[in-house]
């Protein structure tokens, strides 16, 4: 197949237009553009590519083109082709979805709300809105300021205003106690608000404030203030200030491997109003990424007031000159895009860009460890990516405090809120680790079987082929044999399967291995830890079980509520008595006690020069 599609792209033009790739016939997965199809297509097919083309090309069938007359046809024609197939393998914004925006009504008593539909009615429109706690504090304000109806649809005659105006929330229009061009006044305050308008509304805020605190009405005047905190507080998440009052974007993408994060940073009346990041797999080039957010993020706020900057800045090497064409023609808008090189806007830039890649690095660090788990699909015969790993261990010495670890790994990493330790109660003191599996196993899964919770992809056993058998024998018993599980046996390194006689012994550094290897090492901590503490538990209540007074019950409730010894030693009598319900006298009785127990320190000798004989 690959032969093949290698040989078709050589009968490409060499000519801009769109290409695409399918899977199955109908079965679009991944949209590109490119100035000369035959030099890109043929990209995907020459050299050593990286493991993001591996994977897009393996799922190739057959390739489509697309010839346009010039660049920014192809650049419309891929815009149209991505939305209306939606591509498996183009981007995928995670914070693509339609944002939510704040509506004034064209009414003759207008409304104000959020909303996510767009209606074209003459209503206005401020957003989108992608912090959701921010439309939040605009809507308390308005709220709070402007005395607003609330109920849908035209203003219909009432004999009695509703409790919105009992409560001051309304000027119930609807029973003639405010005209029109008054509560007009009102709408357009409040647009000045949303609009960061706020210098009037301020001054006047603080005019009711002071005429308040002299009337000596401190609670009205403290809530005063309080608003116009918050009225100052609007549209100002960040610290970046300057003098030029020109509305502009600064639009930072990284890119690695599938991973591309873009950070907007928008600067509105010279402050920075806003900071909005997206997170999307591609795979394509960053460019190609970045042409595909572009449109996404400028496209979806069209029609909306105040939505496009007077100037965009971008660290992209993209091309300008399309990009001002599709604003000016598609979104009927005058945007300058701009590459800065140096000054203030290169340093915006710079730290939207260093918001970007500290994003993508935090995600390739929770990302999946895709190679290892390709590889553990591959080696252990798997239907799926074993994207969730469950492992097991037992902890004991000499047969006490036998414990059970499970640990889970998610995308090839610890999650650590999945976790859980057993204590075994089946042993009654025998030394048997097959036992102690299945218990652990049985009640985990029983509990998974019974909660409806996520079932793993992989089971590992810190252990051979007994300790495999065993965990085998409860998931068959529990209907859960469609669940794979394997041993890890640390002395080699074996992995044993149930159909298999001979284990499996992968090169050391695969990265397979190293997946197994994080969760086997991790199951032996945790339990190891948690029988650690089990047993200084128990050296702890020995300690207190050798004071007159103190059994096992208010051993236990003394280390409930300290902690440790080193707590209960350093803690005064009264605290004793008081936080473990002990009698004052049993109290000072244990203060005493430990008061002996500590070494005298030897003093110092003295130096010639403090005096001493």
């Amino acid at each position: 197949m690959y032969e093949d599609l290698k040989s078709m792209v050589r009968e490409f033009p060499q000519q801009p237009g769109v290409y695409l790739m399918k899977s199955s016939p109908g079965k679009i997965i991944y949209v590109g553009k490119a100035k000369n199809l035959k030099k890109r297509v043929g990209s995907y097919f020459t050299g050593s590519q990286p493991v993001k083309t591996r994977v897009l090309v393996s799922k190739i069938k057959t390739i489509e083109y697309i010839v346009t007359q010039n660049e920014y046809e192809a650049l419309l024609l891929e815009n149209n082709l991505i939305k209306e197939n939606d591509p498996r393998y183009n981007i995928n914004l995670k914070d693509g979805k339609s944002y939510p925006s704040i509506r004034v009504t064209n009414e003759k008593f207008p409304r104000i709300f959020r909303t996510r539909r767009i209606v074209q009615d003459g209503s206005v429109y401020f957003g989108p809105f992608t912090n959701v706690e921010k439309i939040d504090v605009y809507l308390e304000l308005i709220e709070k300021l402007f005395p607003l109806r609330k109920c849908r649809g035209p203003v219909k005659k009432r004999e009695h205003p509703c409790l919105y105006y009992h409560i001051g929330r309304c000027a119930s229009p609807c029973t003639g106690k405010i005209s029109q061009a008054e509560y007009m006044k009102h709408v357009e305050a409040a647009k000045k608000l949303l609009s960061g308008e706020t210098e009037e509304l301020l001054q006047d805020l603080e005019r009711q404030m002071d005429t308040a605190a002299r009337a000596l009405n401190y609670e009205k005047a403290a809530e005063l203030r309080d608003t116009i905190e918050a009225v100052k507080s609007v549209g100002v998440s960040q610290e970046v200030v300057d003098y030029n009052y020109e509305k502009r974007d600064y639009v930072a993408a990284v890119q690695r491997d599938t991973l591309c994060s873009f950070v907007v940073f928008q600067m509105r009346s010279g402050k920075m109003s806003g900071r909005d990041l997206f997170r999307a797999e591609s795979f394509g080039d960053e460019e190609e990424a970045f042409s595909e957010f572009f449109f996404r993020y400028y496209g979806q706020a069209q029609g909306l007031e105040n939505s496009y900057p007077d100037v965009i800045y971008t660290s992209s090497e993209v091309d300008v000159k399309l990009l001002q064409r599709f604003f000016r023609e598609e979104l009927k808008a005058e945007v300058e895009v701009k590459i800065p090189q140096e000054g203030r806007h290169s340093k915006i830039l710079k730290m939207a860009l260093q918001n970007a890649v500290q994003d993508v690095d935090r995600r390739l660090k929770a990302v999946a460890n895709m190679p290892g788990l390709e590889e553990l699909k591959s080696v252990l015969s798997l239907r799926k990516l074993p994207r969730r790993i469950e492992g097991f261990d037992i902890a004991q010495l000499s047969g006490k405090h036998p414990v059970a670890s499970l640990v889970s790994f998610y995308n090839g990493n610890p999650d650590k809120k999945n976790y859980r330790r057993f204590h075994i109660k089946t042993l009654d003191g025998k030394i048997d680790d097959y036992e102690a599996i299945r218990e652990a196993v049985a009640r985990r899964y029983t509990r998974v079987l019974n909660e409806n919770l996520n079932q793993p992809d992989l089971i590992v056993i810190d252990g051979g082929r007994g300790q495999l058998n065993a965990a085998k024998g409860i998931l068959d018993s529990l209907g859960l044999q469609d669940i794979p599980v394997i041993g890890l046996a640390k002395q080699y390194e074996e992995i044993f399967m149930v159909d298999r006689e001979e284990p499996i012994r992968l090169p050391e550094g695969a990265e397979g291995l190293q997946v197994l290897q994080a969760v086997r090492d991790e199951t032996h901590r945790f339990a190891t830890t948690f029988n650690r503490n089990l047993r200084q538990k128990d050296l702890s209540l020995d300690t207190l079980g050798s004071i007159p007074g103190i059994g096992p019950k208010r051993g236990k409730r003394l280390l409930q509520e300290f902690g440790s010894i080193a707590a209960i030693k350093s803690a005064s009598a009264r605290e004793l008595s008081e936080r473990a319900d002990l009698p004052p006298g049993l109290a000072q009785e244990i203060q005493q006690k430990f008061a002996q127990d500590r070494p005298v320190a030897p003093l110092a000798p003295q130096s010639e020069e403090s005096g001493g004989a």
